[in-house]
């Protein structure tokens, strides 16, 4: 299908505030994942997938444990879910997920990066339209036959396995998640995921250059400095 698909590395932050920035997005993920199921990721196959995913960015056991125990009492925050989207510079297309305890403050300070940058926020679901949602499964390995029996033979609706420069990569319908996870482990036991996530995959790359390259990084960084976003996804090339 020739999907647009770069295996995800997050940034490795070097600075105090910026792994604070780090540690306070994995807190409020497993906090609300234990809040929303089990505060134990044995019985919460969300909650178990964050736990993994932030091990792998060297996230603290302090800090993680320190969020589900707070779940597990109670009370507290109540984080919900927010969704913008919008056109960035040179047209790129941006979708940006948050969670927030104040909807209010989390637009504004979203709209905030996108009017400072020239872009502009667009209605729910006008850029989505223009990714594809899916689950994304990335491991060391170069017998794509063997990953499909496997996935097959549990059941799991797979969209694609592409393997290429020794590695698998398995995409999925976003509900297919956690059984084709399980399936693949099963089938090869100590396997080790590089990428393991539920994601937008542009349809189509966009390249940018000179300034508009230089504006489509600011809006990316004030992104990423704002408290409440969690991810962002977008169509640019980056290298």
């Amino acid at each position: 299908m020739g999907r647009i698909f770069e295996k995800r590395k997050y940034s490795i932050f070097k600075t105090a505030a910026q792994n604070s920035k780090l540690y306070s997005k994995y807190s409020k993920q497993l906090y609300m994942a234990a809040k929303n199921g089990v505060p134990d990721p044995s019985a919460n196959p969300v909650l178990r997938n964050i736990v993994e995913r932030a091990k792998k960015e060297n996230v603290p056991s302090h800090v993680i444990d320190k969020a589900i125990q707070k779940a597990a009492g109670a009370g507290g925050e109540n984080y919900q879910p927010a969704r913008y989207e919008g056109v960035g510079p040179g047209g790129s297309l941006v979708i940006v997920d948050c969670l927030t305890d104040n909807n209010t403050r989390t637009i504004s300070d979203v709209r905030n990066c996108f009017t400072k940058t020239g872009a502009k926020m667009s209605a729910n679901g006008s850029v989505a339209m223009l990714f594809d949602h899916l689950a994304v499964i990335s491991f060391s390995g170069d017998s794509e036959e063997k990953v499909l029996e496997a996935v097959f033979a549990a059941d799991v609706a797979v969209d694609e396995v592409e393997s290429k420069d020794g590695t698998i990569t398995v995409f999925a319908p976003p509900a297919e998640f956690y059984k084709a996870k399980t399936a693949l482990r099963e089938a090869f036991p100590g396997l080790e995921f590089d990428v393991q996530e539920i994601t937008f995959l542009p349809k189509e790359a966009k390249v940018l250059g000179g300034e508009e390259r230089a504006m489509f990084e600011k809006l990316l960084g004030m992104l990423n400095e704002c408290d409440d976003v969690q991810e962002v996804y977008h169509n640019v090339t980056l290298p």
